[in-house]
């Protein structure tokens, strides 16, 4: 089983990621201000997955949200941010 990202075309700022919940507010506001600046982003609403699927999501992208923090950000497999955080949005959008 390969879990697939949901991609959202737009410019090229690097490899974007997004964990997410479907009902949380800082994720929607987070892929907002991503599709505001035309951003390419994938995301996956981790609650809307299967058990075995999470369990994927868990032991593959788990190293980048330990603690499972909604959303994290994680840019070309290298760095997470944690939570929405528009200061480091904002060096994402080259602002």
């Amino acid at each position: 089983m390969m879990v697939e990202f949901i991609k959202v075309n737009g410019r090229n700022a690097g490899d974007i990621k997004l964990l997410t919940l479907s009902t949380c507010g800082w994720c929607k506001k987070t892929k907002a201000f991503l599709r505001s600046r035309n951003i390419a982003y994938s995301y996956l609403d981790v609650d809307l997955l299967s058990e075995d699927e999470v369990g994927e999501v868990a032991g593959e992208w788990g190293k980048y949200s330990p603690n499972w923090s909604f959303p994290t950000i994680i840019v070309n497999n290298s760095e997470a941010i944690a939570g929405y955080n528009l200061s480091a949005l904002e060096r994402l959008a080259g602002e």
